[in-house]
């Protein structure tokens, strides 16, 4: 009796277990994520384009600058290989012709500098930092100065400048020291060798980028924008009267004049065939 009592408890327990409830059983099918379906045609991919017509000929080719110069590590500086075959070297641009730039007086400069400032000789040379310096055992300017200060060593200040140049509207403050090369130029702005320090025209370069940034605005300065030039002599306002573009083999910015004015000169970025240049007249 008590085999068959087990027997029936053993097949309770086993109908039991099949006759769960069916809830247990249950399952669902979810769909897949939204981002499966309806995806959108469009591409989104950034592509960068290059215009296919870009001159890649010698007309373009640079000379590279030489090793330790200011813009030695500047992509796309350099002297031109072929400058009269520069694209708008010939149409009426800057350039005029081959190896000359036209003069306000009607004459011609058939200057060739390489990558430097202009000097205000017809002579001309670059030194070791790649900008131009004047050689002073050729006489002649092109014009007799009516006004003129020579620079003296009793101009110079305490720390070895000339002057302090102040450009308000562009926040500039910079001292002057003598010379267009290297080693002035890392200090602050150069004062072309062979121009005036004070009465007549002043001329200064300066660098826009790299170590030094004190020209690198002019070209955005404005007609009546107030300049500064401070000097043991006194101090000299000026407004400016033009902002110009110009050939690095134009050379007439550094004439003598008879009124009193200061030209400015730095680099054009990326065409080292060209230089900005600002002038400015006298006010007080």
């Amino acid at each position: 009796m008590k085999r068959h009592l087990h027997i029936f408890f053993v097949a309770a327990a086993l109908a039991a277990l099949c006759i769960a409830p069916a809830h247990a059983l249950e399952y669902t099918i979810e769909g897949a994520d939204d981002y499966l379906f309806g995806r959108p045609t469009s591409d989104d991919t950034i592509y960068e384009w290059e215009n296919p017509n870009v001159d890649r000929s010698k007309n373009t080719a640079l000379i590279p600058p030489g090793f330790g110069t200011p813009t030695s590590y500047l992509p796309n500086s350099g002297e031109y290989l072929t400058p009269n075959l520069v694209p708008g070297a010939l149409s009426g641009g800057l350039v005029n012709q081959v190896g000359s730039v036209g003069n306000p007086d009607g004459g011609t400069s058939t200057n060739t500098t390489g990558s430097g400032y202009p000097a205000t000789d017809t002579s001309i040379f670059v030194d070791s930092s790649g900008f131009p310096v004047v050689d002073t055992s050729v006489s002649g300017t092109g014009g007799q100065a009516t006004a003129f200060t020579e620079v003296t060593s009793d101009l110079y200040y305490s720390n070895g400048s000339l002057g302090t140049l102040k450009i308000p509207s562009i926040g500039l403050t910079v001292g002057v020291y003598e010379g267009t090369g290297s080693a002035p130029l890392l200090k602050g702005a150069g004062h072309f060798e062979d121009t005036s320090i004070w009465f007549g025209n002043i001329c200064l370069a300066g660098h826009n980028r790299g170590v030094r940034n004190d020209f690198g605005k002019i070209h955005t300065l404005g007609a009546g924008d107030t300049i500064t030039f401070t000097t043991v002599l006194g101090t000299m306002t000026y407004a400016v009267t033009s902002v110009s573009k110009v050939a690095v083999t134009d050379v007439s910015g550094l004439s003598p004049t008879s009124n009193n004015q200061i030209t400015l000169y730095t680099c054009v970025e990326d065409q080292p065939a060209y230089r900005w240049c600002v002038k400015a007249l006298a006010v007080s």
